[in-house]
């Protein structure tokens, strides 16, 4: 067992005035940057490729972008995700989630779909036994805004409980 003299240790390195920022700064992203990463969404949606345009839409995050360009890049994301048929979710959040930064990239996805359910108000649950899935994110409204109810328990399926640990902690806004 070593030993160690307390009495050396620098504790001016422990004062809080010398800590990292709890925020952290981004580049500013221009809404004209989003709306090119839309319409190239667009175009690959298109072209029956969903996975690469959900793909390039969230390794575009604009985390230093203003409200208009997050609201904007919400909106393709939520295109996105509601042009997904829900047999083809799980096999498409698993060809992601087994890529090199898969984890990051469905964590995105459970963020944007966590801000979507709640610009919708999609969360109106009356009741425990409305829910389908143990983690509670899957609450669903009747209409246009089906895919909330499949989506976020298929990424908690493929991505484990963890994704939403990491979604709750992370300090980066969307």
């Amino acid at each position: 067992m070593s030993q160690v003299n307390y009495r050396l240790i620098d504790v001016d390195a422990f004062d809080p005035d010398h800590s990292l920022p709890l925020t952290q700064r981004f580049p500013t992203v221009a809404l004209g940057n989003i709306q090119t990463v839309a319409s190239h969404c667009r175009q690959l949606l298109q072209c029956g490729d969903q996975e690469g345009a959900l793909r390039s839409a969230l390794e575009n995050v604009p985390y230093g972008g203003d409200d208009q360009s997050k609201e904007h890049h919400l909106s393709t994301i939520l295109e996105i995700v509601s042009s997904i048929k829900q047999f083809e979710m799980s096999p498409l959040l698993s060809q992601i989630y087994s890529s090199a930064a898969g984890t990051e990239l469905l964590d995105v996805l459970m963020k944007y779909l966590y801000k979507g359910m709640a610009r919708h108000n999609i969360c109106n649950v009356v009741s425990p036994s409305d829910f389908t899935h143990a983690t509670a994110v899957s609450c669903v409204q009747t209409g246009s805004t089906r895919e909330f109810g499949v989506a976020p328990t298929k990424l908690v399926d493929v991505a484990g409980t963890g994704a939403i640990v990491r979604v709750m902690t992370d300090r980066r806004t969307i």
